[in-house]
């Protein structure tokens, strides 16, 4: 995520893990294991580090919908560590909503392996067996139940793990009932908070939905700076009450695109392919009331309310989240 004039080349930290180590995907999950003491090993050993725990809820009343996205990055560099949140906060009827938290904050306690507090946010729990997020200064409270991972991947010393499960946000006053989607990573040797790396992304798309009510869809691609898909850097699944989808043989087209304040060009609308289990297939998306957070000139960073359908298996689920776009 993108932050500051400081952070402005920092890439997403899912996708600057992916670009180093690529998966293999078939088509439908198997149970997945955590070597959570081997983690915390490899983060308490190095004197140069990076973690991140990024949240993307979606949830409902009676009023509407609500997605929230909050991502918590911390990281050491010799004898300083560092902490940052960033987030946004979407209301369906009211439009993107004004939050405090934004920014770099003190870890003064050294704290990697959990996520530090702040003023603004405190943790209890875990990814792993439930946690829940106070945030005091927002009036919001999120609910999260453990996590299931859906894929692991360990390479280069690093980890990154995927997962989701059904979460509840109380904001001012209301109880919205959702999922979370979930991205872990951590990289030793590397810290995107202190240093700076060029050139590691271009055009990333990042999507996070709910599919009806218990059911979640995640998609992400990612090119080099010449265009060409990079080994990897192409992934989505599709979690249902049970199961796990991986989409194999995916192919993703943007169908509409609309012209940024620079020179670049917005994605609008995506048109996308895979192959499930029984057969073929597809979502078609499009992205609304786009919240522009950076520009420079020759790219930019957007979050975006994204809505659409996904079919698979002959079944068709309507879905709605958040879009991350860094182009």
């Amino acid at each position: 995520m993108f932050r500051t004039a400081r952070q402005i080349f920092r890439l997403p930290v899912w996708a600057a893990f992916l670009l180093l180590a690529g998966p293999v995907w078939s088509q439908t999950a198997k149970p997945v294991e955590l070597s959570t003491d081997s983690i915390a090993a490899t983060i308490n050993g190095s004197s140069l580090v990076y973690v991140s725990d990024y949240f993307s809820f979606v949830g409902s009343d009676t009023q509407g919908r609500v997605a929230f996205a909050l991502d918590n990055n911390r990281g050491r560099d010799g004898n300083a560590y560092q902490a940052e949140h960033f987030l946004v906060l979407h209301d369906e009827n009211a439009g993107w909503i004004p939050v405090q938290g934004n920014g770099a904050y003190d870890n003064s306690r050294k704290e990697l392996i959990g996520i530090p507090d702040s003023r603004h946010f405190r943790f209890q729990g875990s990814a792993l067996t439930g946690l829940t997020i106070h945030g005091s200064s927002n009036a919001l409270t999120l609910k999260i139940h453990p996590i299931v991972p859906h894929t692991v991947k360990s390479d280069l010393g690093g980890s990154f793990w995927l997962g989701s499960a059904p979460a509840v946000l109380t904001w001012q006053g209301r109880t919205l009932v959702g999922r979370v989607i979930f991205e872990y990573f951590m990289k030793p040797d590397f810290n995107r908070l202190t240093r700076k790396y060029f050139g590691y992304w271009k055009d990333f798309h990042g999507l996070y939905l709910l599919a009806g009510r218990d059911a979640d869809f995640y998609l992400h691609t990612h090119r080099n700076e010449k265009g060409a898909e990079l080994n990897g850097n192409l992934l989505g699944f599709f979690s249902l009450p049970g199961e796990t989808h991986v989409l194999a043989g995916l192919t993703v087209d943007v169908t509409a695109r609309e012209q940024a304040l620079g020179f670049y060009r917005w994605p609008v609308a995506w048109s996308i392919h895979w192959q499930g289990k029984s057969g073929a297939g597809g979502a078609t998306l499009r992205i609304y009331e786009r919240n522009k957070i950076a520009n420079w000139v020759m790219g930019g960073f957007s979050m975006g309310i994204v809505k659409g359908e996904v079919t698979l298996d002959g079944q068709t689920y309507q879905v709605y989240g958040l879009g991350e776009l860094i182009i």
